[in-house]
């Protein structure tokens, strides 16, 4: 007898769903019989994602760092399916400079939507999870916050801080039935990644022991054990996806 979909009648909101990693969770996550929430700035792109998901997906436009935005979002969910059971904080952007050239503004832009976002977010998912004595976020940090890269002090900062994040909230929903875990993934071929010179592609793939990037639905797939039972002793954790890189 085929297996219930693990996220069988569960809805999931996943922010920055409309490309990349987001488009790779939405996907794998709709596959399991979530309803998914796209979540994105770009709106065109989160309604063709969606429309192209099973479930009945849903498409909001969504600034993150804007808390009227992320409580339209909460509500939209919860207001058409009927409850808010996964929080993927997942938007994110890049600002890259050595600290030296790096202006405020890079810092300031990368720190609000990376943490400013995911902390309104999670407040605001938390608590509809908290009256539902149920539910589970992900935070999608990174292995430059493990270990800080080259030209990238704000995001790496960023990232490390959303490891923070993750852990106060554990502790402070685990009583309610939430969980709160985090995953580091690490170079995963993405159109970011794929532009990256020959020469600089070459020297992080030196750094993997298994010898190759990671694709979208890697990540996906550990987001995706992450958010359904199959973690249901799992809080506060941070699982690394990077081949092996930064051991």
């Amino acid at each position: 007898m085929p297996s219930e979909p693990l996220l069988a009648g569960r809805t999931a909101v996943i922010t920055g769903g409309a490309g990349g990693l987001g488009r790779a969770m939405a996907e794998r996550f709709a596959s399991e019989g979530a309803r998914v929430v796209v979540a994105d700035l770009d709106l065109a792109a989160a309604e063709a994602l969606a429309a192209g998901l099973p479930g009945g997906a849903l498409a909001v436009r969504a600034d993150i760092t804007v808390p009227e935005d992320v409580e339209r979002m909460v509500a939209t969910a919860v207001e058409t399916t009927g409850s808010l059971d996964v929080l993927i904080n997942n938007a994110g952007i890049t600002r890259d400079a050595s600290i030296r050239k790096m202006t405020l503004d890079e810092w300031d832009l990368v720190q609000s939507v990376h943490l400013r976002g995911a902390f309104i977010a999670t407040k605001a998912a938390a608590e509809v999870m908290r009256e539902q004595q149920g539910g589970a976020i992900v935070n999608i940090s990174s292995l430059s916050g493990k270990v800080g890269n080259f030209g990238q002090a704000n995001y790496s900062t960023a990232k490390a801080g959303l490891i923070g994040l993750t852990k106060v909230t554990a502790k402070e929903y685990a009583r309610f039935g939430v969980r709160a875990n985090a995953v580091q993934p690490g170079l995963i071929r993405t159109a970011m990644t794929e532009a990256l010179a020959p020469d600089i592609w070459a020297k992080k793939l030196a750094e993997i022991p298994m010898g190759r990037a990671g694709e979208p639905d890697e990540v996906a797939t550990v987001a995706l054990f992450l958010a359904s039972d199959l973690s249901s002793y799992m809080t506060g954790a941070v699982l690394e996806i990077g081949g092996g890189r930064y051991m």
